[in-house]
């Protein structure tokens, strides 16, 4: 009892260091990308006055899920600082998703040392793009489809291990996190609880192919108004036929590498290994033929936003872990110098890749320290300056704008601002009545460049705009309370 007390401890602890250096490679950045989409809603709930407009493009996404009462609800019960709860909350999901990582190489290996490579490869590699799909293994900030993953990689270990009661209960919180995330996991699940009613595989692979796609909600109706292809065509992503070559390799080389591991791991003595691999190929293939179905055919435009091909997510976790345990197995074995030759530069890398996403901003940006990021020093200004009530304008694509590192106004500033086409395009492509509003704010923003002092009165006057975030040197007539290198946050007149 005493030994088996140390071994957990010992695969904690390790497990701990293994986070740290993981957030320590990959950098944190709370208020960058989608959490432009997804604190809003946690903020909304800790302060309700926040966001008197536009919170519908971020409210879309909320009222789908829990995540943001359940942040909301920890910070509220614990009185901790936001800055300081969501960096917890990150931390407990990246040890919560190795330590999922760790449970199925327990399911596909019987070497610990094999374990032990599976978990450290993903490690290495949380960051690494997914195909085309604009996803990574986990993302440098909180939000629900990092719970979702470590819930997902569980329900596939305990199905795997035939603990079918324990697998669904990790399902229904994967569901209540991220609906449609779930929905892949759920239908992995489901191939392989066919694959031991069906050992021969004669899967039904229509009505598998039917629960794939369940829609948890969401609209399939035929989309065709201007407005909602003007932000669908934001996401390029959601259609595979506007992938580059190297990305559709991304979606279609695992099913032949799977396939291979699935042959040979019997002969290994390793069946899960096996049995998942099997399972993984007809996943891959089942949604990749739904990807071609709903994106090829113009009228299916707005089926797109389901991404199928977002199942990659759940493979490339499950494909890494199994990877790192072969090669681990057959190549690296106890030779700690090979270790080191292959993690050292693969951490290094990943490391350099972020450094370049996030040139202008900290690597890991901590609670209470002063940004790094002119962008981020504004918007922190207008969070403590400006009216809560107050309601912003900015470049409609200011998240992409050199320099400004994909930080998101909404969530950092914690005011109202008209809609973006970076993030709330988004928003649209999944939730179509939101576009027409959405294309007339775009279009009132239009052209940002070439806007001057009553165009910004315009603005006021049609959105109730009270103030405006610009580039340098700014525009002749505004009355601006704070400037820097990148920008000035100006008073409409």
């Amino acid at each position: 009892m005493t030994e088996t007390r140390n071994n957990q401890s010992y695969t904690v602890l390790i497990l701990l260091l293994l986070s740290f250096a993981a957030i320590v490679v990959h950098g944190y950045h709370p208020f960058s990308e989608d959490a432009e989409i997804y604190l809003p809603g946690v903020e909304k709930i800790l302060h309700s006055d926040l966001f008197p407009t536009g919170q519908e493009f971020f409210a879309s996404h909320a009222q789908l899920t829990l995540f943001p009462n359940l942040v909301a609800f920890s910070l509220l019960v614990t009185r901790l600082p936001l800055e300081i709860g969501l960096l917890v909350w990150h931390a407990a999901s990246v040890f919560l998703f190795l330590a999922a990582c760790w449970q199925a190489t327990g399911a596909m290996f019987s070497s610990t040392r094999a374990r032990w490579g599976g978990v450290i490869l993903i490690a290495a590699l949380l960051t690494i793009p997914v195909a085309g799909t604009a996803l990574y293994i986990l993302d440098q900030y909180l939000n629900p489809r990092n719970l979702t993953a470590f819930a997902a990689v569980f329900a596939v270990t305990a199905t795997l291990e035939k603990k079918y009661l324990r697998g669904t209960a990790w399902l229904l919180f994967a569901a209540l996190m991220h609906p449609l995330m779930a929905a892949f996991a759920f239908s992995l699940c489901f191939l392989l609880v066919l694959l031991d009613r069906l050992p021969l595989m004669r899967l039904q692979v229509p009505s598998t192919g039917a629960l794939c796609l369940l829609p948890f909600g969401i609209s399939l109706a035929p989309q065709t108004s201007e407005a909602y292809h003007q932000a669908a065509m934001q996401h390029g992503f959601h259609y595979i036929q506007r992938w580059a070559w190297y990305e559709i390799l991304g979606a279609v080389a695992p099913a032949v590498l799977l396939w291979w591991v699935a042959a040979i791991a019997p002969k290994l003595g390793w069946p899960n290994l096996a049995k998942l691999c099997r399972a993984l190929v007809i996943y891959n293939l089942v949604y990749l033929a739904a990807a071609l179905i709903v994106d090829f055919p113009a009228r299916f435009e707005a089926l797109a936003r389901l991404q199928p091909l977002r199942c990659l997510h759940l493979l490339y976790v499950l494909m890494f872990v199994a990877l790192g345990g072969l090669l681990t197995e057959f190549v690296l074995k106890n030779k700690l110098w090979r270790w080191l030759v292959l993690f050292m530069p693969l951490c290094a890398g990943m490391f350099a890749a972020q450094r370049t996403l996030f040139p202008n901003s900290a690597h890991v940006e901590l609670p209470g320290e002063t940004p790094r990021n002119d962008w981020a020093k504004a918007f922190r200004w207008v969070r403590d300056n400006t009216p809560v009530n107050a309601v912003f304008a900015l470049d409609p694509q200011y998240m992409k704008l050199p320099g400004e590192d994909m930080i998101g106004f909404r969530c950092l500033a914690q005011r109202s601002r008209l809609a973006d086409a970076v993030k709330d395009s988004g928003a649209v492509s999944m939730f179509p009545p939101l576009a027409e509003d959405w294309w007339a704010q775009m279009q009132a923003q239009t052209p940002w460049k070439n806007l001057q002092a009553e165009d910004f009165a315009q603005l006021k006057k049609q959105y109730a705009v009270t103030w405006v975030v610009v580039q340098q040197p700014g525009v002749a007539g505004l009355d601006c309370a704070y400037q820097n290198q990148a920008v000035r946050v100006c008073r409409i007149k």
